[in-house]
């Protein structure tokens, strides 16, 4: 049956039983009927000529030129997990001397190896609002992973994007806004490729929670389910929400993008050719390759010409030794059922990618660490205990990062509140710390593997996303060592239970108590106390809320400091008046706790929040599936709210302050150490060009085939000693089907087994909204030049963060997106300072899903300048 084999796609609209397909899609077969769309084919090859890519497209060529079909099918499998050092390795061309390029994790650091930093989350990262430091931070972490060896870094996380305010792996990520979102991945991207290593955007697309994203994980926790979810979105809301971020990271020219584990429109990620061929590929003209998520492919030939270009870790299940690629990816290509070309461009884009950020094949550096054990010596082949060597060398990478990660997670802090100034603390008589999170896990930092336990301070999350702590510096330490300079009496109590001798202490004479609480996350596959993944709640853990409410109930000086992956519910206790300051310090990795001291004594300024702080679960509008919904087929996940997340939904059903489920504090909002004022709104038209559509077509297909049709070619060499579990190119035996590599589709022609369209290699119609890196070139076109004058008007240096947000005008359009923003840096008291910013054509486009393209309406376009998405005092119309 077809829809076993051909991907099943995304199209320009949803089909729900409240929006039925057209009459021309009814007859489609499909997995379910709630949501699916038509396979879009061929897949797209490499431009030549795409800007920037120039240099890395010859390079590439000419390596790829002189690869054997084996060698090609080598670059683009994984070898296998626990087959070689990296999390994710895949097979190397000796011939010409290039080792196996090396995939290790992560987002915030290098994850399973030592003498490593671990950097502030991508959401603490986020909060600072600060392109210096993101460009500083991804140049860094680059740095580290070129020094051990890796080629290429799985990160950063743009995706999940924070639809669902409880979902486990938002904090990997820099913020629920698209647009702040994009910005601070695509100079996360461009740091850490300057630094020398590829970078991979993930995970493409709409990957919102971790509940059902895998269905064996999920029949692991006892879920009766048979496919992974299926997240079902309309293709307004793709273009406008969740592929703004990655539109960013591919104009800023990432070389890898991972697809995610869930199916989009009941179509597997790693195998749906809309997103894949049609979006990233046509739409965006991304020039690098598509790498799987572990375990995410789910056909072979399929996933090929639907334009996956590197499968991981390569076998089909851990450890498995079977692969859907390495050898019948080899025959495949032999009978036809994946085209020569696609595989050439499979590694030409790998390749391409790599040449892109500076790297040769002379000069690879060696891998000097192991993922699977921290001894000097160790097996190569760890899965089958083979090949003993030493594999780590103890190489200290970690520079003088700390200076950094103590700055950004300082600047990454919100400060939410602050009673009569209550803040910066000035050497004060007696600090009572209190709370679990203000210590030590009892186990050592990285006690709980993946960092997968709820154990003293929250400094990261749990999952694949972590690093290793060289070391973690506590509230509890760090604020110590700060009374000691001040000769501050200084007293913890590191338990969040301890209720008697906590009220004890905290009510002494002249005690200013810190209250410290957390509440974390993290990937499906770890559950710490029933949070599988996706917070079961937004309470604060361990009696947190609790432990506010009984301190502050005693003491009316109390300060509350929270470590936690999100928005978490305030409304208890924020507005008591015995709390006089409330800071949400994220999750900001080893420096925690010297990051919030620095901010307790005013050393460094506070950011802005990245998300929205609701006043109930429910008031976010939107919410993780926690059971599933469709029988024991795939669950169905609908995004009926189309764009409306996060405060666009706050702005829509409650606009304002008094309003029933509004915002306690709204996205962007931070306090300062001083007033500013916000004046001398101008704006400046610039290009007005009519946007002119892509025509015309592509080249062909380029291919450097000329492979021998003689099977005995591609078997087995009999001089080469097989690993077992190892994925290689090679065939079992020069027989025809089954036996040559137990391809299910053997057998079969192409033109039976292929949908439409997949072998073509001639030249292809362009996209009307495409061009290269990120789509037609003309969306990045300044259409006003904004500025705005900000006054201190207080008597504190300190950091302002002017936000710029847009109504795109229409009905069914949020009341404001944002579209622009800096940090303005210490701002002396009295001093005016001039905020900038450049609207573009794509920051006042709709997505016309019968033009599939971008166009502005005819609507009234209003720009707003403020402090906050809520604080906006400066408003003009756009002519």
């Amino acid at each position: 049956m077809r829809a076993s084999f051909v991907p099943l796609v995304l199209a320009a609209w949803l089909c729900t039983p409240a929006n039925a397909c057209p009459s021309s899609q009814v007859n489609l077969e499909t997995r379910d009927s709630l949501a699916y769309s038509p396979p879009v084919y061929p897949s797209p090859w490499m431009n030549a000529k795409a800007p920037g890519w120039e240099e890395a497209y010859s390079k590439a060529k000419d390596f790829v030129s002189q690869l054997t079909l084996l060698e090609k099918v080598n670059i683009t499998t994984g070898v296998g997990w626990m087959a070689e050092r990296c999390v994710g390795n895949v097979g190397g061309v000796p011939r010409l001397g290039l080792r196996g390029l090396c995939m290790q994790d992560g987002p915030l650091g290098i994850r399973f190896s030592d003498y490593t930093s671990a950097f502030p989350t991508g959401v603490t990262a986020g909060a600072s609002w600060s392109r210096d430091l993101w460009l500083e931070r991804g140049y860094k972490m680059g740095s580290e992973q070129r020094d051990k060896g890796v080629d290429v870094v799985l990160g950063p996380a743009i995706g999940a994007l924070g639809r669902n305010a409880m979902g486990g792996r938002n904090w990997e990520g820099f913020s629920v806004d698209p647009y702040l979102m994009g910005a601070a991945g695509a100079d996360t991207i461009r740091g850490l490729q300057k630094a020398g290593v590829v970078a991979t955007a993930k995970h493409f697309i709409a990957n919102e929670q971790e509940h059902f994203r895998q269905a064996p994980e999920a029949v692991g926790y006892g879920f009766n389910i048979s496919e992974s979810l299926s997240t079902n979105i309309d293709d307004k809301t793709l273009h406008e929400v969740y592929n703004w971020p990655f539109v960013d990271a591919v104009h800023a020219g990432v070389g890898a993008i991972m697809c995610s584990y869930q199916q989009i429109n009941n179509s597997y990620g790693c195998q749906n050719s809309k997103l894949m061929n049609g979006v990233l590929k046509g739409e965006l003209g991304f020039q690098g390759f598509v790498m799987a998520d572990w375990q995410a492919q789910h056909t072979g030939a399929g996933s090929a010409v639907a334009g996956l270009d590197m499968t991981m870790p390569g076998d089909t299940v851990f450890n498995s030794g079977a692969s859907y690629w390495g050898s019948n990816l080899t025959l495949a290509v032999l009978n036809g059922t994946v085209p020569e070309y696609r595989l050439d461009d499979m590694a030409m884009r790998i390749m391409a990618a790599y040449f892109k950020v500076g790297r040769t094949v002379e000069d690879q550096p060696d891998i000097n660490f192991s993922s699977w054990t921290r001894d000097t010596y160790g097996y190569v082949h760890a899965a089958v205990e083979e090949n003993w060597e030493q594999l780590n060398y103890q190489v200290d990478v970690r520079g003088d990062h700390a200076t950094h990660i103590r700055e950004s997670g300082a600047k990454g802090t919100v400060l939410l509140k602050n009673k009569d100034g209550a803040l910066p603390l000035k050497e004060p008589k007696f600090l009572a710390v209190i709370g679990e999170d203000a210590g030590p896990n009892s186990q050592g930092p990285n006690g709980c593997p993946d960092r997968g336990c709820a154990d003293g301070t929250l400094a990261m999350g749990w999952g694949s996303g972590t690093s290793e702590f060289s070391y973690l510096i506590t509230p509890d330490n760090a604020l110590q060592r700060q009374a000691l300079r001040d000769d501050t009496r200084y007293e913890s109590i590191l338990n969040n239970y301890a209720w008697e001798r906590t009220e004890a202490l905290v009510s002494q004479p002249g005690a200013i108590p810190i209250v410290f609480v957390n509440a974390g996350s993290g990937e499906g596959y770890i559950n710490v106390d029933g949070n599988r993944g996706d917070r079961k709640n937004m309470t604060l853990w361990k009696n947190g809320d609790e432990l506010i409410k009984n301190v502050s109930s005693i003491n009316p000086n109390t300060i509350v400091v929270m470590h936690t992956v999100g928005p978490v519910l305030v409304n208890d206790w924020y507005d008591s008046d015995n709390i006089t300051a409330i800071l949400w310090a994220g999750v900001p990795g080893q420096e925690s706790g010297n990051s919030i001291t620095d901010i307790l004594y005013g050393r460094e300024s506070p950011g802005r929040s990245p998300f929205t702080w609701g006043p109930s679960e429910e008031s976010y509008g939107t919410e993780v599936l926690y059971k599933p919904n469709n029988g024991g087929g795939a669950p169905q996940q609908d995004f009926s709210e189309g764009a409306f997340i996060d405060y666009r939904h706050f702005d829509k059903v409650a606009p304002n302050k008094g309003d029933k489920g509004a915002p306690i504090y709204e996205f962007g909002f931070g306090l300062s150490w001083t007033t500013f004022e916000y004046s001398n709104l101008v704006v400046k038209p610039r290009h007005q060009k009519p946007y002119k559509p892509t025509e015309g077509k592509t080249k062909k297909a380029p291919s450097w085939g000329n492979y021998s049709p003689n099977l005995e070619e591609y078997v087995f060499p009999g001089n080469v000693r097989r690993i077992d579990q190892f994925i290689y190119p090679y065939l079992n035996t020069a027989s025809s089907g089954k036996e040559a590599s137990n391809d299910t589709s053997y057998g079969q022609t192409a033109e039976e087994f292929l949908p439409p369209g997949a072998l073509d290699g001639k030249p292809q119609p362009l996209h009307p909204a495409s061009g290269p890196n990120g789509g037609n070139s003309q969306l990045w076109d300044v259409m006003y030049e904004v500025e705005a004058t900000i006054t201190n008007t207080g008597k504190t240096i300190s950091d302002e963060v002017p936000q710029l947000y847009v109504s795109l005008g229409g009905e069914g359009e949020p009341v404001r997106v944002l579209r622009g923003f800096d940090r303005l840096e210490r701002i002396q008291p009295g001093k005016s300072v001039t905020f900038r910013a450049d609207i573009t054509r794509r920051d006042l486009s709709n997505w016309d899903v019968s033009k599939q393209n971008w166009v502005i309406t005819k609507e009234p376009k209003t720009v707003w300048v403020g402090s906050s998405s809520r604080n906006l005092p400066l408003k003009a119309e756009l002519q």
